[in-house]
């Protein structure tokens, strides 16, 4: 006799996806140590001091994945409005004076209690949830500009336009990118990009031009080496750290750069630090996990079980690898210079966190593609 009731089947994670996650935040602690060390023995006395705050960061990023990948994605579904508002309440409340924390005349973080988060990290999330949910409502209807490119367009506007207050202009960017990206691949007419980006662009040529250190960084990244003392000193001190690595590095805490050469080692640019330290070999290792993670989120869109999860994974996707691509691109002079980390290496507790969540949605998706549905089960007299 057949009994094809529903069993108990425990998930079965992509592995793969979840292996290069965990690589690339192991190597960043060790790199963040080696990158902060002389920082935070001049400032604070203590050479760990960054990185007693990233492994918390680092366990709490992935105690969340773990708890994350058993929550069926398909929740997001139900609480989209409810994560988009919040999302939106949180970047408000850090433009308000006395509520919002400012750094470098930059007010982009929250404080709770002993730690700070920074919203604009956890907007990107909030977006991508919305935009899966939405395109797959809209799916019949995405090629319509009203229906299916004005209403998402508007939405990541405004959530961009507040990102873009604190300001924060790598996210901003980031984020822009990750919308068109979503938009693109959910079936929007390529016009109405277009247009879009023909719209937008004197927009963000007036933004740049009317704030000097964006003009200076447009400027520098043209010649960087004209303006090595003073606007293009971070990026030649940047070239300069990739370039001493050679193909085997100079080892783990041998970096010249650290020594108040680079700033930002630990965080924007810690992508140098790893290129002096571990050379080539390095470099090429950080990139194939990012390609490893890449394809996985990809595959994963793929075989989705429905159309939300598949454009969700996409997104989710796009989070890592846009934003890995932007950082590897900025740091080696590829791209004008720009605030934006390199997911689970860069130090920050919110960008971590983010990133590790955004792993154990892809986890849990990939998890429902490869569950069966019932199994069959044949029981003798």
């Amino acid at each position: 006799m057949e009994d094809k009731t529903p069993a108990s089947v425990s998930p079965e994670y992509d592995h793969l996806l979840m292996i290069a996650a965990l690589l690339l935040v192991g190597l960043g602690l060790v790199v963040v140590f080696s990158a902060s060390g002389v920082l935070a023995s001049d400032r604070y006395h203590d050479p760990a001091f960054f990185l007693k705050k990233q492994v918390i960061y680092a366990a709490l990023g992935i105690g969340l994945m773990l708890v994350v990948a058993r929550i069926p994605y398909q929740l997001y579904n139900r609480l989209v409005y409810i994560i988009l508002f919040a999302s939106l309440i949180t970047l408000i409340l850090v433009l308000i004076p006395g509520i919002g924390v400012k750094v470098r005349s930059a007010s982009r973080w929250l404080k709770l209690g002993p730690m700070m988060i920074q919203p604009s990290e956890f907007a990107k999330l909030a977006i991508i949830i919305f935009l899966a949910y939405s395109m797959a409502r809209k799916q019949e209807k995405i090629r319509y500009f009203s229906i299916g490119f004005l209403p998402h367009i508007v939405v990541a506007g405004v959530f961009i336009l507040l990102i873009e207050k604190e300001p924060d202009f790598g996210t901003a960017i980031a984020l822009g990118g990750i919308t068109f990206l979503m938009l693109f691949v959910g079936g929007t007419r390529l016009t109405h990009i277009f247009l879009a980006v023909l719209a937008v662009s004197p927009l963000l040529v007036y933004v740049i031009i009317k704030n000097k250190m964006r003009l200076e960084r447009v400027i520098t990244f043209i010649d960087p080496w004209k303006y090595a003392q003073d606007s293009g000193y971070q990026l030649v001190h940047s070239l300069y750290a990739i370039g001493s690595g050679g193909f085997w590095g100079l080892g783990i805490g041998k970096s010249r750069a650290k020594l108040f050469y680079l700033p930002d080692a630990h965080t924007d640019f810690i992508f140098s630090i790893l290129a002096e330290e571990l050379g080539f070999l390095g470099v090429i290792t950080v990139m194939s996990l990012f390609v490893i993670l890449v394809i996985r989120g990809l595959l994963t869109s793929l075989r989705a079980q429905d159309v939300f999860g598949a454009y969700l994974a996409m997104g989710l996707t796009a989070l890592i690898g846009l934003q890995a691509a932007i950082n590897m691109a900025v740091v080696s002079g590829l791209m004008p210079t720009k605030g934006l980390s390199l997911p689970f290496l860069s130090y920050g507790g919110s960008s971590l966190i983010v990133n590790m969540i955004a792993v154990g949605i892809l986890l849990n998706i990939s998890s429902q593609n490869q569950q069966p549905k019932a199994v069959t089960r044949r029981e003798g007299n």
